[in-house]
């Protein structure tokens, strides 16, 4: 449901980096010097549903900031932030990273090739047998009905696991509905159909019986299942609260000097926090949660230094490129850095590997009682988790 612009201006934040921190592939940031701020794309999640995490540019009356050429970062960019370059240029063959999302884009292969060819990836389409969509169920056909906030967050999606790992095929797996019985039954049928990770880039309130949708959706070893941690600040959601799923919160990224040529700190819209329901896994222990953490390790979210993703279907825009952030950036992004390892790992992996990430150490999401938990630090905390990629190692 579109959002009124009385109620959108409520949404919208205002402030960011200086526009020169961040420029995308040599392009100019024509869409950073137009945008008044960032909304949602999807609205309010009902209790039993989920809403996507995507956030996106828009001016200054609410309409999304689109432009003939990408302005936010492309493949060459959060490749070379994330040290993925050399990887990403032979790895990931044979390995299949699904996408789940809800409702139908019907441009969503479309917008693929535009991106992919925009940035001189090879095309991945269902005839070459690349891509393929699948309704819920896994069967190619009979798709839900189409959703223009949805299918801007598919488009972000593909887009993202295109770029971290061109060499890989992609699944989009369409639910039905956004209810997270329907979300869960899609996550089933990606690995049922071969989904070497799957990513995930919504969420909603927790509730009691997630102890149990935990298991039935997103228990599947040997799977890593990424989920994005929300993009309302401190605080947790479910799915990311599952102990079967990494969490994948948000940072800031911009270039910088120094050997990495990038510095990240922690998005102020990333989620983070202790479970209401969830037990602690093993493999955490910070002290301040009794229950699971969130989130596990974390990418690139604010949209003031987003990402290009080229739409066509989307809701409040024409055709064009626009800038996304939130954690629906993230997630497909760390996705494709599990397929690019290609280990079978389980959630519990970075943390056997932590030297191999890049620690986020400042930053906040907002205020709790356990500082890390809301504030980057040294170490573990609440909206980067562990850190961010540095190349494959820790995945």
């Amino acid at each position: 449901m579109r959002t009124p612009y009385a109620l959108l201006f409520l949404l919208v934040f205002s402030c960011g980096p200086a526009e020169d921190e961040f420029v995308g592939e040599g392009q100019e940031n024509a869409a950073l010097s137009m945008a008044k701020g960032h909304a949602a794309v999807c609205g309010p999640a009902s209790p039993g549903q989920a809403r996507c995490h995507a956030r996106v540019l828009v001016d200054g009356v609410g309409q999304n900031v689109t432009t003939a050429t990408p302005s936010g970062y492309g493949p060459v960019d959060l490749l070379s932030a994330y040290g993925l370059a050399a990887l990403a240029a032979t790895g990931g063959v044979g390995q299949m990273i699904a996408i789940v999302d809800a409702y139908d884009n019907p441009n969503a292969e479309a917008d693929l090739a535009v991106y992919r060819a925009q940035f001189g990836l090879s095309p991945c389409t269902t005839a070459n047998g690349c891509f393929k969509k699948v309704n819920q169920n896994g069967v190619a056909g009979n798709y839900p009905a189409a959703n223009a906030s949805w299918g801007q967050e598919i488009d972000l999606d593909i887009q993202m696991a295109s770029a971290i790992c061109p060499n890989c095929r992609i699944l989009l797996v369409e639910a039905a509905s956004a209810s997270m019985a329907n979300l869960g039954a899609a996550v089933n049928s990606a690995v049922s159909l071969g989904a070497a990770v799957v990513s995930n880039s919504y969420g909603g309130n927790e509730y009691s019986g997630e102890l149990t949708d935990e298991g039935k959706y997103f228990n599947h070893p040997g799977v890593p299942i990424t989920v994005s941690t929300g993009d309302s600040g401190y605080g947790v959601e479910f799915p990311a609260s599952s102990r079967y799923v990494s969490a994948i919160g948000g940072t800031h990224l911009v270039r910088a000097t120094g050997t990495r040529g990038w510095s990240e700190t922690a998005w102020t819209g990333a989620g983070s926090g202790c479970s209401a329901w969830i037990p602690k896994p093993a493999w955490q222990t910070d002290a301040k949660c009794a229950r699971r953490t969130v989130a596990d390790v974390s990418a690139v979210a604010d949209p003031y230094t987003g990402v290009a993703v080229y739409d066509s279907y989307g809701k409040r825009t024409s055709i064009g490129w626009l800038v996304f952030g939130g954690t629906s950036v993230a997630a497909p992004v760390v996705a494709g850095v599990y397929a690019l390892a290609g280990n079978m790992a389980a959630p519990s992996t970075p943390y056997a590997n932590a030297a191999s990430l890049w620690d986020v150490t400042s930053g906040s999401n907002g205020r709790c009682s356990g500082t890390y938990l809301c504030t980057s630090v040294a170490g573990y905390d609440g909206p980067t988790g562990l850190g961010t990629p540095n190349g494959a190692g820790a995945f």
